[in-house]
């Protein structure tokens, strides 16, 4: 079918598959994959699904680039320059990074970043370099801040593309500054060992987000920077998964410290701290430094399953490096030496362990077994060990009742409570260091000159796991509103800014995700609210917080209960233990049990007095200003209020600056090198918006500027008389001087828009130097000269055309003058014309007469006499014809008549003479004047016939008129009765098609979701349930008498060919018809641009589209009326315009009943196209004769014989007999005599 295009069909492992078309069902197509001459795996999939594929498999830099833009195609394209190690993509302006998992030094190199240097977008291969510059240029050159987006998943590659913009930052316009290019760049790797950790998806995982400012100085060099962070993931500093790591430093301690520093610090290897040895305690190490290891610093787990390998991790040598870094910074070696004791500190205070105190009424105690750690921890902290100790089991608390007011009293802690201040105490510790060290790293950039800045902002992607917590929800939120601002800037800021310049292009739907970030963070019923309202309980649960929730969001779309996870695990999580979410990527579900206590980031009042008064100077300065609220009670600091806040910020910022956009994505979840997994990347690519993009890109224009701004950088330059010219009349002048096509840009209002792959053409107008800006005006100058020139010549020329045009209808007119004069006096004496022709014919048959008269032996004179006598009386009659000035056809034929009468009576008479003389000659001639007065009664009659023909068609078209004007007639009282309720009917279809939206837009959830519990299951063994929404198939199908659904095209075409029960043929023939005007439908959504897909005029489809809108009722008996139309593809009229306005031909249709069952293309320029039912369906136009409104077009309607005519004479009956066993229309099947 289709001719065997390829398409591309949605694959469960490779996202698309390529195939070609063999069936359309009723709501989808089957699609047969491979190429195997025995027939491939057949896939069916709904229209939507279903795209075009290139006719080359060739891969472009730009996807804007494609012939066909859509998921299938660009997923494609990126896997073609993936295998080629060509990892970066363009969609328009956006880049897409795939993680490579390989060493590419040349990629990144010093000639590879001169190489971008003030290249536009499209004059180098993609690249992150090529962001980085524009980022530059446009802050450059518009005075406004920039930042750069870098997203994705974790595992991606967003903190390596981080790395790289700030080296092409630095190295271009920092190396002026000396140290602070050193700082910016050797901040990364001191940020990634105290915040990046192994995950079960990432080697190198960032676990917190991190907005990078690179300030630059009036001249636009670099001159500082400011790093700014959100939400460390703490939990971790305490506990990890089977096959995660702690942070990066704990390892590096252990693997990489001097021994003198490990034996000042008592570090062991990671198998003797409670913080690493429930995770994995495996080393980073290159086989070189594997070797150089002692046994006494390596793990149980590295010496039985050895070390673990990444090109870019090695905690042998990255300690050197982290220390390298820290000196880079400006951090003394005390300094250096108290954040390795404050690091090795919390590694010690993880090893205290507590149990039951047996003197202490339902207290704990310390555990005698790990006093050796107790002692440690407190030395390296600066607490005295007795205060730790008892801080940690006992905690201070002022009585309300039952004493004085203000009376202090301890409480002692149970050991799990115990347990959860150690951790709380370490987790506090280690964040504060954090934070102090991203504090001197600002230090270290100071940025007081700065005029503008480009930022670069780096956080956790969208986080899914088997058990998912606090930390989850908070990245996931932050991914929310990224993704929203994402859609706001690039897809609904863009659309409200091509309806406003009233640039006319299609509107793009997408999914908004506002409901699902108001269900975190509304007032008083988000989640976050509803959080810290329990935290502030005296007695917080999270069992009645997880209640609060669900009742607070009670029928919320974006919120469900566990049980209704699509994993087995999450559905044997109870309803108060949790809540799922639908995020934009995909359902999350959240264990709520650890919320309340990960939510207070407050220590006790016992602990938070100890810390603050450490003896330790470093301990001390992190924990300044963390003052003790009241004893009374606990102080409780909400973290999701405080990220909330930052995250504000955040959006304020980025709101702010122009935006840039680096959509990071993870190849395979093994990591390794290329490895293509189609479905997860098509699934990544879909929640990233890029998708959507995509079709938005395809009619977009992502560049623009203002004229007035382009006018104002050119007018110092400009000379008076081009000074003269209106902003927009000088932007038109200097497009067309530059001789940019067309095609490549379009004028707004006020601005003027770019295609997409355009950017080299915009920089080249928007670069500021003078000497660029003064050659442009030199070309602007030259080439206005050369306008009007060119338009002086075309003035004449029109005038010379004009002049020429006029004498040419002026002519024209003359002739039309002198031929309607010639047909009136045609209509006027071509009667008396005809008669005297007739007349004077008879004058021969007079001659012969007298011959026959003279060669009578008897009554010859009396023969002669009466002969004479006819001849005066036939010259009597012409003369009275010539000389009378009016004679009605009646007179006419009446003196014909009568002259005819007295001859033939003559005639008679003769013939007896000649009889009775038997004469056999004369008989003979006799004879033949019978036979030529017969020849002429004949030929009368046949023009007489030929009149009551012609009355006859009239006849026929005033009553095709008529039934045109009576079926209007009829339309109109209908639509008459249908406006009154018109509106109630509009805001019906309104509510359909919202509701189709919303109910798309759920199925595509619903598959996110899907995919996302599938990408967990190839991760861990757990089961999916085949939860699927009802298909829009089913609901069709239960809404008719007989369901269709399972019949293929070819059985429902059998059917109508063979059936002979009415209601199944009916049924057919709808259906049929149905699903070919699907079929087309997407044939036209997926068309190349400036193809013509259509399979009828577009008067005819745009009719259809009309007519949709209020149900027509038909005429009883018209099932079996044979109707014949004929249109033109353009008015008849334009066939005297340029060539390019020609008419392209006539449009002819014959439609039995109310389906078509032969159609007609004429064209003057190549063969005429002849399609029949049942032979060319997929070529023919699949309306009914009401939806395509051609009984109500006057003079559209023609008769029978017109259309068999133009059938025949292009070879429509040899069509008809190869094809006679196919034909389905009943009509030419009976005409043809088929059974």
């Amino acid at each position: 079918m289709d001719d065997g295009r390829k398409v591309w069909v949605p694959h469960p492992i490779d996202g698309y598959k390529l195939g070609r078309i063999v069936d359309i069902g009723a709501e989808g197509v089957t699609v047969e994959v491979g190429d195997k001459p025995s027939g491939g795996q057949k896939i069916s999939a709904p229209f939507d699904r279903v795209f075009p594929a290139e006719e080359y498999d060739k891969d472009v830099e730009d996807n804007c680039s494609l012939m066909y833009l859509n998921e299938a195609t660009l997923l494609n394209n990126i896997r073609l320059r993936y295998m080629k190690n060509d990892i970066y993509t363009y969609v328009a302006n956006i880049v897409i990074a795939l993680n490579p998992y390989i060493e590419m030094p040349d990629l990144y190199s010093s000639a590879t970043i001169k190489s971008y240097l003030g290249k536009s977008l499209g004059q180098r291969p993609p690249h992150v370099f090529a962001i980085a510059d524009k980022a530059y240029r446009d802050m450059k050159v518009l005075k406004v801040n920039q930042s750069i987006i870098v997203s994705g998943e974790s595992g991606a590659g967003k903190t390596e593309s981080t790395k790289y913009i700030l080296k092409y930052l630095t190295e271009c316009w920092g190396t002026h500054a000396g140290p602070i290019e050193q700082r910016i760049v050797q901040s990364n790797p001191l940020l990634e060992a105290f915040g990046n950790a192994k995950t079960m998806r990432n080697n190198n995982s960032s676990r917190f987000g991190k907005f990078v400012e690179i300030h630059f100085d009036p001249k636009n060099q670099v001159c500082g920077g400011f790093i700014s962070h959100y939400l460390l993931e703490k939990s971790r500093i305490c506990v990890q998964n089977d096959e995660e790591r702690n942070y990066h430093i704990f390892y590096r301690m252990c693997a990489g410290a001097p021994d003198a520093l490990r034996q000042q610090l008592r570090l062991g290897t990671p198998d003797n701290f409670q913080y690493l040895n429930r995770g994995c305690t495996q080393f980073f190490c290159s086989k070189e430094s594997e070797k150089g290891l002692n046994q006494n610093r390596k793990s149980q787990m590295l010496v039985q399953k050895g070390s673990l390998r990444d090109i870019q991790l090695d905690d042998v040598t990255d300690f050197k490096l982290t220390d390298g870094a820290m000196t880079q910074m400006g951090l003394s070696e005390q300094d250096k030496l108290g954040i390795y004791t404050i690091v090795a500190g919390v590694l010690h205070l993880g090893n205290i362990c507590f149990e039951d105190d047996p003197d202490s009424k339902g207290g704990c105690r310390a555990s005698p077994k790990t006093d050796e750690s107790l002692t440690t921890a407190a030395l390296l902290l600066g607490c005295d060990k007795e205060d730790l100790k008892k801080s940690l089991v006992s905690r201070a608390m002022q009585a309300v009742k039952g004493g004085r007011a203000g009376t202090v009293i301890q409480v002692q802690l149970k050991p799990s409570e115990a347990n959860s201040a150690r951790d709380a105490l370490a987790k506090s510790v280690y964040s504060k260091l954090f934070d102090y060290i991203v504090g001197r790293v600002n230090q270290s950039l100071p940025f007081q000159s700065s005029k503008s800045y480009i930022g670069v902002l780096d956080i956790a992607g969208f986080e899914y796991f088997q058990t998912n917590s606090f930390e989850q929800f908070c990245i996931n939120y932050c991914n929310e509103k990224l993704q929203q601002f994402f859609n706001n800037r690039i897809l609904k800021e863009e659309q409200a800014l091509y309806d406003k310049e009233g640039l006319n292009v299609k509107k793009i739907e997408y999914i908004d995700n506002q409901d699902c970030i108001a269900l975190i963070e509304s007032k008083g019923s988000g989640i976050l609210d509803i959080l810290d309202e329990e935290n502030k309980l005296p007695r917080p649960t999270y069992d009645h917080f997880t209640s609060e929730v669900h009742k607070a969001n009670k029928n919320h779309y974006r919120l469900c209960v566990p049980r209704k996870s699509k994993l087995k695990t999450h559905r044997e999580i109870r309803d108060e233990e949790g809540f799922l979410i639908r995020h934009f990527a995909g359902a999350v579900c959240y264990s709520t049990a650890q919320f309340i206590e990960k939510n207070n980031d407050a220590l006790h009042t016992s602990l938070a007095i100890l810390i603050t008064e450490s003896k330790s100077p470093l301990v001390k300065q992190i924990f300044q200003g963390t003052e003790s609220e009241s004893i009374r009670k606990l102080t409780f600091i909400s973290i999701g209020s405080k990220f909330r806040s930052q995250l504000t910020v955040l959006m304020e910022k980025l709101n702010s600056t122009g935006t840039n956009f680096i959509r990071c994505i993870k190849p395979n979840v093994k990591m390794v090198d290329h490895l293509f997994e189609g479905n997860q990347i098509l699934t990544q690519l879909q929640c990233s918006g890029m998708t959507t993009v995509l079709e938005l890109m395809q009619q977009g224009y992502p560049s623009r500027t203002s004229f007035s701004e382009l006018y104002a950088m050119y007018q110092g330059y400009m000379p008076q008389d081009i000074k003269k010219l209106d902003p927009r009349t000088f932007c038109k002048a200097l497009f067309k001087a530059l001789g940019l096509n067309e095609n490549d840009f379009k004028f707004g209002l006020t601005k003027v828009f770019f295609r997409p792959g355009k950017f080299a053409e915009f920089d080249q107008i928007m670069k500021s130097d003078p000497e660029n800006l003064a050659a442009l005006i030199k070309k602007v100058k030259r080439w206005l000269v050369c306008a009007r020139f060119k338009k002086a010549q075309w003035c004449a020329l029109s005038v010379i055309k004009l002049k020429n045009k006029i004498r040419y209808r002026q002519g024209l007119l003359v002739k039309l003058q002198a031929s309607i004069r010639m047909w009136i006096s045609k209509h006027e004496y071509k009667p008396r014309i005809k008669a005297m022709a007739k007349l004077r014919n008879l004058s021969t048959q007079f001659g012969q007469m007298k011959q026959m008269a003279g060669q009578l032996k008897k009554d010859k004179d009396a023969a002669t006499k009466k002969l004479a006598a006819h001849e005066k009386d036939l010259t009597d009659a012409m003369n009275k014809i010539q000389k009378a000035t009016k004679i009605p056809p009646k007179d006419l034929e009446k003196i014909y008549g009568t002259v005819v009468a007295d001859l033939e009576k003559t005639l008679a008479e003769l013939k007896k003479m000649v009889e009775k003389e038997k004469i056999a000659e004369e008989q003979e001639r006799l004879k033949r004047i019978q036979e030529e007065m017969e020849k002429e009664r004949k030929k009368k009659a046949e023009e007489d016939k030929q009149v009551k023909d012609g009355e006859d068609q009239k006849k026929q078209k005033a009553e095709i008129e008529a039934r045109r004007k009576k079926e209007d007639d009829l339309r109109k009282k209908q639509e008459a009765a249908d406006s009154k309720n018109m509106d109630a009917l509009q805001k019906q279809l309104d509510k359909q098609s919202a509701d189709d939206l919303v109910r798309n837009q759920q199925q595509e959830q619903e598959r996110r979701d899907r995919e996302l519990a599938l990408r967990l299951v190839s991760e861990d063994s757990n089961l999916v349930d085949d939860v699927t929404p009802l298909a829009r198939s089913d609901l069709v199908a239960k809404s008719k008498k007989r369901d269709l659904s399972k019949f293929t095209y070819a059985q429902l075409r059998d059917t109508i060919n063979t059936s002979c029960e009415v209601e199944l043929l009916e049924a057919c023939r709808e259906e049929f018809h149905r699903r070919l005007k699907v079929y087309h439908d997407w044939k036209t959504k997926n068309k190349k641009p400036g193809d013509d897909t259509s399979t009828a005029p577009k008067a005819i489809i745009k009719s259809a589209k009309l007519t949709a809108l209020v149900a027509q009722k038909t005429e009883k008996g018209s099932e079996d009326a044979q109707r014949y139309f004929r249109i033109p593809f353009l008015k008849p009229g334009d066939e005297h315009r340029d060539d390019d306005f020609k008419k392209k031909g006539w449009w002819m249709a014959h439609f039995d009943g109310k389906w078509i069952a032969r159609q007609l293309e004429l064209y003057a320029n190549k063969d005429p196209i002849l399609l029949v039912a049942g032979v060319d369906d997929m070529q023919m136009c699949e309306l009914s004769l009401e939806e395509t409104g051609l009984a109500r077009k006057r003079g559209a309607e023609i008769l029978e014989r017109e259309f068999e005519e133009e059938w025949a004479k292009h070879g429509g009956a040899k069509y008809l007999q190869n094809h006679v066993r196919q034909i389905s229309s009943k009509f030419l099947r009976m005409k043809l005599g088929v059974k």
